[in-house]
């Protein structure tokens, strides 16, 4: 049952018709507990919030479906906004971004020229950006944008996926550039001819790469909710003597909040990932689909209204 729930939820997650439905009814039905609403203000009245609780941020404007320049651009902007308002008030916060949502799919030129934009005025205002990963049909296209952009900035890393059997080879080709990697399981529905089907294959990976980023000394993301991951990681950095300046922890925002301060309490680094925006619909899937106890807290809401 909660594998045909996942699959259902990942389905819906690609729906065009309903994102366009989902943006001009705002955020409804429970999403508000994942998303910090649709405009910088409010996201930066979140980042203040947990930056308060000792929790450090990434801010992801979320956009999904940009097939045009134009709107590419807008997206852009936007990011460079959200990078402007941090700096700003000197908040603890970085910045996420798909770069779909930057014009992936249009063209190399308006990504890059998107992404080029993005990256200098995050250098100017001391700003990190993480690069997401999204789907297999796009990743190496992420990687390879990510290799370019890495030559001339050292504020910018990205994501890799543990459920993907290409996932080694990549951060073995990946190492030469000292890259600053956020370690993920994955979210995205994928054919077992490209990743991993079953779920203790996943992990074994995902211990694989925590382990192999981390001896080799790069700057190291572990974003999971599972207690087994974090008591992993917490036992090798020990093992290892391996300093808490060189990995951090992430979740995502509205899921074990007290986990995470929890974590912050311990002097690790806990990084709360915060989208925002008016494009949340695929972003909110993802979420229903990853945990069925999302499902459970978004009907409670709806009855409650």
């Amino acid at each position: 049952m909660e594998q045909l729930m996942r699959n259902f939820f990942l389905f819906l997650s690609k729906n065009r018709p309903l994102t366009k439905v989902a943006k001009k009814y705002g955020l409804r039905f429970g999403a508000a507990r994942f998303v910090a609403g649709e405009t910088v203000p409010l996201a930066v009245k979140t980042i203040k919030e947990l930056n308060q609780k000792n929790l450090a941020v990434t801010l992801d404007y979320l956009g999904e479906f940009v097939d045009n320049e134009a709107e590419a651009n807008e997206m852009a902007d936007y990011s460079i906004k959200a990078i402007e308002a941090i700096g700003k008030d000197k908040l603890n916060a970085q910045l996420s971004l798909k770069m779909t949502s930057m014009g992936l799919d249009i063209s190399e030129k308006v990504v890059m020229h998107n992404m080029r934009r993005i990256l200098e005025a995050a250098r100017k205002h001391n700003v990190f950006v993480t690069i997401d990963m999204e789907d297999y049909s796009r990743c190496q296209k992420t990687i390879d944008v990510f290799k370019e952009l890495k030559k001339e900035f050292d504020n910018v890393g990205t994501v890799i996926q543990a459920y993907l059997y290409r996932t080694v080879a990549d951060m073995e080709d990946l190492n030469s550039y000292k890259p600053n990697l956020r370690l993920v399981k994955g979210a995205y529905k994928e054919s077992p001819e490209v990743a991993f089907p079953d779920k203790k294959d996943v992990d074994e990976n995902f211990k694989k790469i925590i382990k192999m980023h981390l001896l080799n000394g790069n700057y190291t993301a572990i974003a999971t909710h599972d207690d087994e991951m974090i008591e992993y990681t917490r036992q090798l950095v020990k093992e290892e003597n391996i300093s808490k300046d060189q990995f951090e922890f992430q979740m995502l925002y509205g899921i074990r909040p007290e986990r995470q301060e929890q974590l912050a309490g311990e002097g690790y680094t806990m990084r709360v990932y915060v989208p925002f925006g008016n494009d949340w619909y695929g972003y909110f899937m993802r979420r229903l689909a990853e945990r069925p106890a999302n499902v459970a807290f978004v009907l409670k809401g709806i009855i409650k209204k």
